[in-house]
């Protein structure tokens, strides 16, 4: 559900009121009942207002600034959609009695996956918005420096979708150094194609279960150091919940191998330091 005009669902405290006062060319004082846009603790304000709202739904409506997402599985002999139909009943009824509306054409109900944040999520996982694959896709060569960075940050939206996106971007990240020379090298241009043809293999991430336990895979080469968030799902097979991967720095390579698998450790620990601890 998309909440409709969220700043404006919440009123003034009174005696702050008067600090909105805006003054026309007209002359005419105006002054704002509800919250306007643009103040610096406006989106806390109203998430932490809807999160407070909604809370006796959250373990199946949990919200993120003005979108609710009511998600059911089938359990206890009923089928998703019958359980569905109970979450979506109570996650209405509450924002109906707490006066908070939604656009009804921006609502989406009873799908298997919906938007979310650049990625498409559903019931059998995570996965890239095709939209953002096809701009990657058909993005056109780099011919200067300026070219490559617009692509290489376009293309850092698919790094947790894939497994070693560092090192892929190697030879396309020595361009972007200070002083170095622009030269397209073949080295250059089969990474370029390497990333273009990832886009066909990229995995379909796990939704992260809290009640599960996760455990890390890391690994390190002489230029990059990479690590993947796993988790088993309810059939026991090992899925990817996310891949993280950096590039080397200079002192970095030349250290022991062993010792850049420490740091891959250390970095895996660092990213995924909210499920892991």
């Amino acid at each position: 559900m998309d909440l409709m005009d969220g700043f404006y669902q919440i009123l003034m405290r009174e005696r702050d009121i008067p600090y909105t006062a805006v003054r026309t060319p007209s002359g005419m004082l105006w002054k704002w009942l509800v919250m306007p846009q643009g103040l610096t603790n406006a989106p806390a304000t109203f998430n932490r207002c809807v999160t407070n709202l909604l809370r006796s739904v959250r373990d199946f409506a949990p919200s993120y600034f003005k979108d609710v997402f009511v998600h059911s599985r089938a359990m206890d002999g009923k089928t998703d959609m019958e359980i569905y139909k109970v979450h979506i009943r109570k996650a209405l009824t509450l924002t109906l009695e707490h006066k908070l509306f939604a656009y009804l054409k921006k609502c989406i109900f009873a799908a298997n996956e919906i938007p979310l944040l650049g990625c498409i999520v559903g019931k059998n996982g995570i996965r890239p918005d095709p939209e953002k694959i096809k701009a990657v896709s058909d993005w056109p060569f780099p011919v200067n420096l300026m070219g490559l960075r617009k692509f290489l940050d376009l293309a850092a939206y698919l790094h947790k979708y894939s497994r070693n996106y560092a090192e892929m971007t190697i030879h396309l990240s020595r361009l972007l150094k200070k002083n170095e020379r622009w030269s397209w090298s073949a080295e250059c241009q089969h990474s370029y194609e390497g990333i273009k043809e990832s886009l066909v293999h990229l995995s379909v991430l796990e939704v992260a279960d809290q009640d599960r336990p996760f455990h890390v895979v890391c690994n390190a080469s002489d230029f990059a150091i990479g690590c993947a968030l796993m988790q088993y799902d309810s059939d026991g097979v090992e899925r990817v919940v996310c891949y993280q991967s950096r590039q080397l720095q200079a002192d970095e390579r030349n250290c022991p191998f062993h010792i850049n698998e420490l740091l891959a450790m250390k970095y895996a620990m660092a990213k995924f330091r909210v499920y892991l601890l």
